[in-house]
Formats: C-alpha cells, sequence, structure tokens
C-alpha cells in the first residue's frame, strides 16, 4: 500500500481479544476513508490486504471486508480481481454527487431556517466561527473537517432523520472532493450567508442561497479538477 503511515487501532493487535471481525472491520475502513479524504492516500494508490493488515495488526479478513465497503462507496476500484486502487473521480462522480447535494442539501438548509431553536442556532455560530479560524489557518484538512461540521448541523437543524442519514452516505465523498478544491475563502462567506438566512428564519433566502452554494461549488469544482 503506498502513500499512508498507518497506526495500529487502539486495542487492536489481531483478531483475538474479543472485540470481533465487526469492530475489526470497522477501524480499518474508518482508517483507511480518513487517508483517502485527507489526502494520505491518492488517486491510483494500491491497496494490498497482506500490507494494510500489517499495518493495522489485524488479519486479512477484516481488510477485505473494510475494502469491500469502500469499493460500494465509491472511495476505491477493482482495476482486476488482485489490484485494487484508490478511485480517480471522473467529471460524471462529480456531477452525480452535486445532482444529490443540490437536491438534498437545499431542502436541508430550508427546513433548518424553518425548525432551528435558539441552542442550536448558538451552536452552528460556534461551529461558522470554527471554520473562519481553520480557513484563517490555510490548513486544508483543518478546512475540511470544520466546513464539513457546519454542513452536518444545519442538517440536524432540519429535523429529518431520513434527510439527515441520505446525506451522511455523502459526506465522506464531498469532503474528499472538497478536499482537492482551493477555495476556502469564497466558501467561508458563502456559509456566513448561509447562516445568517437560517439565523432570520427566512426559509426562502435560505434556500436560495444554498442553491447559489451548491452551484458556484459545481462549477468550481469542475472548473479545477477537468480543465
Amino acid at each position: 500500500m503506498t502513500g499512508t503511515s498507518a497506526t495500529t487501532p487502539a486495542g487492536a493487535t489481531g483478531d483475538a481479544g474479543g472485540n470481533g471481525i465487526g469492530w475489526l472491520r470497522d477501524q480499518v475502513c474508518e482508517g483507511l476513508r480518513d487517508r483517502i479524504i485527507t489526502g494520505r492516500l491518492k488517486p491510483g494508490d494500491r491497496l494490498v490486504e497482506r500490507d494494510v493488515a500489517e499495518e493495522f495488526g489485524v488479519s486479512r479478513v477484516p481488510v477485505r471486508e473494510a475494502i469491500r465497503i469502500l469499493l460500494g462507496e465509491g472511495f476505491l476500484e477493482a482495476l482486476s480481481p488482485r489490484r485494487i486502487v484508490v478511485k480517480q473521480l471522473s467529471r460524471q462522480d462529480v456531477e452525480n454527487l452535486f445532482d444529490m447535494r443540490e437536491a438534498l442539501e437545499v431542502l436541508a438548509v430550508r427546513r433548518a431556517a424553518e425548525r432551528r431553536s435558539d441552542e442550536q442556532l448558538r451552536r452552528l455560530d460556534e461551529l461558522l466561527e470554527t471554520a473562519r479560524q481553520a480557513t484563517a489557518s490555510g490548513r486544508a484538512e483543518l478546512i475540511s473537517r470544520a466546513n464539513a461540521a457546519f454542513h452536518h448541523h444545519i442538517v440536524e437543524l432540519s429535523g429529518n432523520e431520513l434527510l439527515a442519514s441520505t446525506l451522511e452516505s455523502l459526506e465522506g465523498r464531498l469532503r474528499w472532493l472538497f478536499q482537492q478544491i482551493d477555495d476556502p475563502g469564497p466558501l467561508w462567506d458563502e456559509h456566513r450567508e448561509l447562516y445568517d438566512a437560517i439565523a432570520a428564519a427566512d426559509s426562502d433566502a435560505a434556500a436560495d442561497c444554498s442553491l447559489r452554494h451548491v452551484q458556484h461549488y459545481r462549477k468550481v469544482a469542475l472548473g479545477l479538477l477537468f480543465t
């Protein structure tokens, strides 16, 4: 496996110890997913079961299951039965992600403006400030995590569990995508506009801000990745 320096999960020194294959699988899956999202594993990097198992201190069984999950999530692709690599996002992959984001996030923002409580709004303000500080730091990983937390809380404010679970399945891939886009300043400004509309309980303005936000970053992503 290229491009990583893995850390053995706490308490995992192999498959014994009562934690179970499922727990080990989840730890390996989370570790690999995080490496892909943050760029420590890059598109085209190959994953070899034996090497991954050695790095995480587990057998190949949980590694194999973790790889299967990440293939299903679209983070990996199988070039052959024995050659698994980090996926290079195609233009259609990016278009599909933004189609889903446009359909679901605009709705989430509208509902958040209608349903948010004062306490939830204070928390959203705190997350916006965290994102501002991360943006000022210039550290891509911090910026990605902070902005993801801001969007995640907006979805919580919507009060729609089905919407939240659907967007959660896309969250990792969206973070992965935005990790590759160097445009943090305007991103924070648009998040400030979103916050102001939600704080004003103006659902129409919030939805309009969200739609412009998604459409803007669709254009930015396609321009940076495919021109």
